[in-house]
Formats: C-alpha cells, sequence, structure tokens
C-alpha cells in the first residue's frame, strides 16, 4: 500500500544496507552456533536443563541463518513466479526462526526462575526430560502455527516478485498482527523480564556471592540482552507499519521513515543469532564449572577412603 507515496530512496538504500548487515551476521553467527553445538554435544556431554534449552537455541538460530543467502539475493533479485513455493518455506523457516527463538529464551527465563526462586518445587518440575519435552512442545509450536500461515501472506501472481518482501494485505490483518505482537513478543517478554527481576532480587537478598551465583546472574543479563535488543525496535516497528496498513498514519514523510525503521530492525534482528552466544558461553562455563566440583568432590571422598583403609 503506497498511495502517492514513493519509497524509491528507501528501498535504494536497503539495497545495499541489508547486505552490508546480513553477511557478518551470517557468518559470525553460523560460525558461533555450530561451535556451541560442537562444545554442548561433543566436548560437555553433560545434558542439564540449561545445555538443553541452550542447543535448541543453537539450532533455532541456525534455522533463522539458513534462509539469509536466499534473503539476501532477493533484496536485488526478482524470483521467478514457479519459486513462489520455495519462498514460503523460506519464509515460514526465517519466522520460525525468530519466534522459536523468543520462546526459547523465554522457557530458560522461567527455568532460571523456579530453579532458584522455588527450590522444593523445582525437584518435581524440573529435569533434563521436562527441558526436553518443553522444547520439542516449542518446536511444534512454532511450526503449527507457522506453516500453514506463512503460505497465505503472499499473494499468489504469475509474474516476478521479490522474496521476503511486499506480503499480501491478508498479512497485515488487525488480528494476525495483534496474535503475533501480544503472543510472539510482549507475551514472552512480560514473562521473561518478570521471571528475570525476580531471580536476581532472589539472589541479591540470599546474599550469595559465589561463582555460580555470579554465573546465574550474567546469565539472566545476556538472555534479557539477546532478547530485548533486537526484537524490541522490529516489534515496534512491525506496530508502526500496521497503524500505516490502517491508515491511521498517512503522512508521506512520516511512512517514509517507518518504511526505513522496519526494514532496518528487521535486519538488525537477526544479530540475536550473535548474541545467542555471549548465553552459550556463560553456560558452558557453567556445566565446566558443576563439572569440576563434583570431580574435586569425588577425589577429597577417595582420599578420605584411603586415608582410613591405611588406619
Amino acid at each position: 500500500m503506497t498511495g502517492n507515496c514513493t519509497f524509491e530512496s528507501v528501498d535504494n538504500l536497503m539495497t545495499y544496507l541489508q547486505l552490508v548487515i546480513y553477511m557478518p551476521i551470517f557468518i559470525i553467527g553460523l560460525i558461533l552456533n555450530i561451535v556451541a553445538l560442537c562444545v554442548f554435544c561433543i566436548f560437555l556431554r553433560k545434558w542439564t536443563e540449561s545445555t538443553i534449552y541452550m542447543t535448541s537455541l543453537a539450532l533455532m538460530d541456525l534455522l533463522l541463518l539458513f534462509p539469509l543467502p536466499f534473503k539476501m539475493h532477493a533484496t536485488n533479485n526478482r524470483w521467478h513466479p514457479s519459486l513462489q513455493t520455495l519462498c514460503s518455506i523460506l519464509e515460514c523457516l526465517y519466522f520460525i526462526g525468530i519466534y522459536g527463538s523468543i520462546y526459547i529464551i523465554m522457557c530458560i527465563a522461567v527455568d532460571r526462575w523456579v530453579a532458584i526462586c522455588h527450590p522444593f518445587k523445582a525437584k518435581q518440575l524440573r529435569s533434563p526430560k521436562v527441558a526436553l519435552g518443553t522444547c520439542v512442545a516449542v518446536w511444534l509450536l512454532v511450526l503449527a502455527v507457522f506453516f500453514p500461515t506463512v503460505y497465505r501472506f503472499r499473494d499468489t501472481e504469475y509474474s516476478e516478485f521479490n522474496c521476503f518482501h511486499k506480503f499480501s494485505e491478508n498479512s497485515w490483518r488487525p488480528m494476525v498482527i495483534i496474535c503475533l505482537l501480544v503472543f510472539g513478543f510482549f507475551g514472552p517478554a512480560l514473562v521473561l523480564v518478570y521471571c528475570s527481576v525476580r531471580t536476581i532480587l532472589a539472589l541479591q537478598q540470599s546474599g550469595q556471592n559465589s561463582l555460580q551465583s555470579r554465573a546465574c546472574v550474567k546469565i539472566i543479563y545476556s538472555s534479557l540482552s539477546a532478547f530485548l535488543v533486537p526484537f524490541t525496535p522490529s516489534h515496534l516497528a512491525i506496530l508502526l507499519q500496521f497503524l500505516v496498513h490502517q491508515k491511521v498514519i498517512a503522512d508521506c514523510n512520516i511512512r517514509e521513515g517507518i518504511s526505513l525503521f522496519i526494514q532496518v530492525t528487521m535486519c538488525l534482528s537477526n544479530i540475536t543469532c550473535c548474541l545467542d552466544a555471549v548465553c552459550y558461553y556463560f553456560i558452558a562455563h557453567e556445566v565446566r564449572s558443576t563439572k569440576h566440583v563434583i570431580r574435586r568432590s569425588l577425589t577429597s571422598q577417595r582420599r578420605a577412603t584411603f586415608s582410613t583403609s591405611e588406619l
């Protein structure tokens, strides 16, 4: 919907800006997430709740990264009508990666909150099997929501088109955008912030200053950053673009600014693939620290046993 407004200058700028943003995100994100999977699956080999969630998050990030080369190609090239199905599949994978990551980060915050603020209930509520079941449920949820839905976001045409661009008006219906914003971002964001604040307060009130407590706080802050930094601006932009489609905002200059804002923030939202690596680092460090504690405990027990037998 353009009316009498022209967005040619914005489109020309984004033609180059998207490539500048996507290239480092794709390369760095791919390396970091593959390394993370190798660390969790091969080197640590300790399947705790945290490592299960982080492995699932790394897989979501890789799913988000997979369509980026096609997205970069579609920036400067129109696709043949026969590629409509391929385009829809790639768009589905892209949105599944984004909102799957959002829900996995939320689950990590809830898991930490239960473990620290409700330690007695945690014995029944937390386990590697529960974490695995939660991750599977998130995967099934985002697959069930986006695969049937995104196919309707593009009009069936018999002309060349730009994949990942210019969705149909069906994609901007009030019910679609409200559900996307409430269940896709604002709902998980409220849960994340609440659980994070309560967990940090509980750690501060306990007066503990152990390595494990400090590592937990770092994980909480890194999870908040990986969620709020990339996703808040992009969903604010979606809300503004929705107001444009509803003709609440009609001024051409404002609409041009919103068009630039949504394209830039959607590009930058992919940086979550790199920010999640901070969470991977703290989780891996925590698991390794736990293994060292267990190893020292076993060693001290053996020494106690040997000294007793000598007596």
